[in-house]
C-alpha cells in the first residue's frame, strides 16, 4: 500500500497551487484538520465495453473500506460503520447516461447484511428518497454515485448527490450550486452518513450543456474513491478531473460553471475539508494513468 500526503503534491508544482487558489482556500495549514480518502483502482474493473466486473468491484470496495478503517477483514470494517439495528439508505444516482451500477449497489448491500443489518432494513433509492420509508426513518446512509462534469455545479459528486433530500432541488441551482452543502443539515440526512463512495469507474470529465453526455469525454479510470468526508472526496475528484482535462485539452480549461460549491462546503458550511494540503490520499492497486 502506498500512502501519499497531498501536501507534498501541493508543494511540488504550480498545478496544485492553482487548484488551491481556485478554491480560495486559506494560505495557512490548520494542523488539527486532517482527513483520509482511499483511492483503489483495478485495470479489470471494467471490460473493453465498459461493463462492470462485479467480483473485482467487490474486492476493490473491500480493500478501500479496510484501508479506511485500518483493519484487515471487510466485515469487521463494515461493523465499524453500521450496527445490526440500523436502518440504512443507500443513496444512489440513476442518471441514465452514467448511473450508479447495480453491481456496486449489490456490493454495498452484501457487506451491510454481512455486518448484521437486516435485509429488510436496507433500501436503495435516488429520486424517491423523500417518500421512501427506509430513508425517512433511516439511522444511517451510504452515499454512492459516479463523478461527472455538470452544467450547473461544475462537477456532480458526493455533495450534490443529496440534492434529492429537499423537495425543491432547483432552489439550490443558483450561483453555481454554491450552497449544496446546506442540504446535509436537513433532518433526513444530518449526521447519518457513514460512508461516501465516489465512483471513478468510467467518469465523465466534460459537460457541454444540460444532460449532456458524450462517450469521448468518458474514460475507463477503473477506480473507487472512498471516505467519510464528502468534501474531501469531491475535492480529490476535482483534482483528478483537472489533471485529465489538462492532458486531454492541452490547457487549463476551466469548468463552466466553476465547481465552487466544493470549497464553499468547507469554508462557508463547514461540512468537510476541501484543502488538498489537509487531505491524506491513500492509493491502492493499479497505478497506471492515476493522474493524482
Amino acid at each position: 500500500m502506498r500512502t501519499i500526503i497531498t501536501r507534498r503534491d501541493f508543494l511540488r508544482g504550480t498545478a496544485c497551487a492553482s487548484l488551491a487558489a481556485s478554491f480560495g482556500l486559506r494560505a495557512e495549514t490548520q494542523g488539527a484538520r486532517k482527513t483520509k480518502v482511499v483511492l483503489v483502482r483495478d485495470a479489470d474493473a471494467t471490460d473493453a465495453g465498459q461493463q462492470i466486473n462485479a467480483p473485482v468491484v467487490q474486492r476493490m470496495l473491500d480493500d478501500a473500506v479496510c484501508a479506511l478503517q485500518g483493519v484487515k477483514e471487510p466485515v469487521e470494517a463494515w461493523k465499524r460503520l453500521v450496527k445490526p439495528a440500523d436502518i440504512v439508505g443507500i443513496k444512489s444516482n440513476i442518471w441514465k447516461n452514467l448511473r450508479t451500477p447495480t453491481q456496486v449497489e449489490d456490493a454495498i448491500r452484501r457487506r451491510l447484511t454481512d455486518a448484521g443489518v437486516q435485509p429488510g432494513n436496507i433500501g436503495v433509492d435516488d429520486r424517491g428518497v423523500l417518500s421512501n420509508p427506509l430513508f425517512v426513518n433511516s439511522t444511517a446512509l451510504i452515499n454512492v454515485r459516479p463523478l461527472r462534469a455538470h452544467n450547473l455545479a461544475g462537477v456532480g459528486g458526493c455533495i450534490k448527490n443529496y440534492i434529492m433530500f429537499v423537495p425543491q432541488p432547483w432552489a439550490y441551482h443558483g450561483d453555481s450550486c454554491a450552497d449544496l452543502a446546506k442540504i446535509w443539515n436537513e433532518p433526513i440526512a444530518k449526521g447519518k452518513t457513514r460512508l461516501n463512495i465516489l465512483l471513478l469507474l468510467t467518469p465523465q470529465f466534460e459537460c457541454l450543456g444540460p444532460h449532456h453526455f458524450d462517450a469521448k469525454f468518458v474514460w475507463p479510470y477503473n477506480g473507487l474513491l472512498v471516505g467519510t468526508d464528502p468534501v474531501a472526496l469531491d475535492a480529490t475528484g476535482l483534482r483528478l478531473f483537472e489533471a485529465k482535462r489538462r492532458a486531454y485539452f492541452q490547457d487549463d480549461r476551466p469548468f463552466k460553471p466553476p465547481a465552487r460549491h466544493i470549497a464553499l462546503a468547507d469554508t462557508r458550511h463547514h461540512l468537510g475539508i476541501a484543502d488538498p494540503r489537509e487531505i491524506e490520499l491513500v492509493n491502492l492497486g493499479w497505478t497506471d494513468g492515476a493522474l493524482i
